[in-house]
């Protein structure tokens, strides 16, 4: 609870407030539990006191000095908090989503298990700051500096940065662990699984020799067809990942299908009643020459003209033709994965003897 004597000489003005912590320095101030919402605290001196669990949901405290004060589970949501010094402060399990930090000095700060999502921190110094299991969730950090923290069990989904932004020496191992460290946010998690998950091993051996990606539209005669390959796939131990061409119209369309197809073992296209597919796969298949593509295509359609340029490429195996669903599954595996595995087998092999005649 706060000491209601502190609570009076702040309620008399940030002025009077600021020189009675000027004269009485050894003075400790307890607010702990208040409600401050909105309330404009612009420059006030709160260095040292304690606002444990305070309600300051969009208070106004830019330039306020909060160095080495005591904010653990306090809500600073929507805050404004621009320039203000909480260096040294503790700010465990504290919300500060939507807080506007542009500038703001976190230097040293513990901000342990605090959510931080969507708060703006451009130019912010977080040098040496406990950001330990924090929320960093579309966190603006262009231009800060975040250099030595320590960023173990850190969730940093979409976060924005850019050539300004300082990220050197942050920590990825917990208390007690040696230390490691990388210069990359987002990168941390997957480093830290890399060195640490004992199953690490099978899951860099699905990603290079499991997935499947699977092309075609989930229209309602082709949505039955991919989904009996996806389980045949699944029944064979593979890893199969579903794309649909139909839903995805972005611009980005052909970087996304490059980046999933370069995890994968072998790329299966249903071209059937698919003219999209095949313009995508004529961007797609020249930048990936040892990823094998198996066509499948309905014995009564016919091929689209865009695909005779595809089929140039030594890496797009002879389309496989199937009267129904139940010819394609009986005979899935060998028609369409044993070829497409030793396709696989030949790339890769001719690939590695390029790459050794070029040592």
């Amino acid at each position: 609870m706060a000491n209601q004597s502190h609570v009076e000489i702040l309620d008399k003005g940030i002025d009077f407030w600021n020189k009675w912590r000027q004269n009485n320095p050894y003075i400790i101030p307890d607010l702990s539990g208040e409600e401050f919402v909105a309330e404009d605290f612009t420059g006030v001196d709160f260095s040292n006191a304690n606002l444990c669990e305070t309600d300051l949901r969009k208070a106004q405290m830019p330039r306020a000095n909060l160095k080495k004060s005591i904010i653990r589970d306090a809500h600073l949501n929507e805050a404004n908090l621009a320039e203000a010094d909480l260096s040294g402060a503790e700010l465990y399990c504290s919300w500060l989503n939507y807080a506007n930090l542009c500038g703001a000095n976190l230097n040293n700060a513990d901000l342990t298990c605090s959510d931080l999502s969507d708060a703006d921190l451009t130019n912010a110094k977080i040098k040496g700051a406990d950001l330990y299991w924090s929320r960093l969730v579309r966190t603006k950090l262009n231009g800060a500096n975040l250099s030595n923290s320590r960023i173990f069990g850190v969730s940093a989904w979409k976060v924005v940065t850019n050539e300004n932004t300082m990220q050197r020496d942050l920590i990825i191992t917990q208390p007690g662990e040696r230390v490691i460290t990388v210069d990359d946010l987002e990168m941390a998690q997957f480093i830290y699984l890399l060195l640490n998950n004992r199953n690490i091993r099978r899951v860099i051996d699905a990603v290079t020799s499991k997935v499947v990606l699977i092309l075609g539209r989930f229209s309602d005669t082709r949505k039955p067809v991919l989904d009996a390959i996806k389980n045949e796939l699944r029944n064979l131990n593979y890893l199969p990942i579903l794309f649909d061409f139909e839903r995805s119209k972005n611009r980005d369309l052909a970087e996304t299908v490059s980046t999933l197809a370069h995890m994968a073992r072998f790329i299966i296209a249903d071209i059937t009643d698919a003219k999209s597919i095949c313009a995508e796969l004529e961007l797609i298949v020249p930048q990936l020459l040892s990823v094998p593509v198996i066509p499948l295509i309905l014995d009564s359609d016919y091929e689209f003209g865009l695909f005779e340029r595809i089929r140039r490429f030594d890496s797009v195996l002879e389309p496989y033709r199937y009267e129904n669903q139940t010819q394609l599954i009986n005979f899935f595996e060998e028609k369409v994965v044993n070829p497409a595995k030793e396709k696989a087998d030949d790339l890769n092999r001719d690939l590695h003897k390029i790459r050794n005649s070029s040592v």
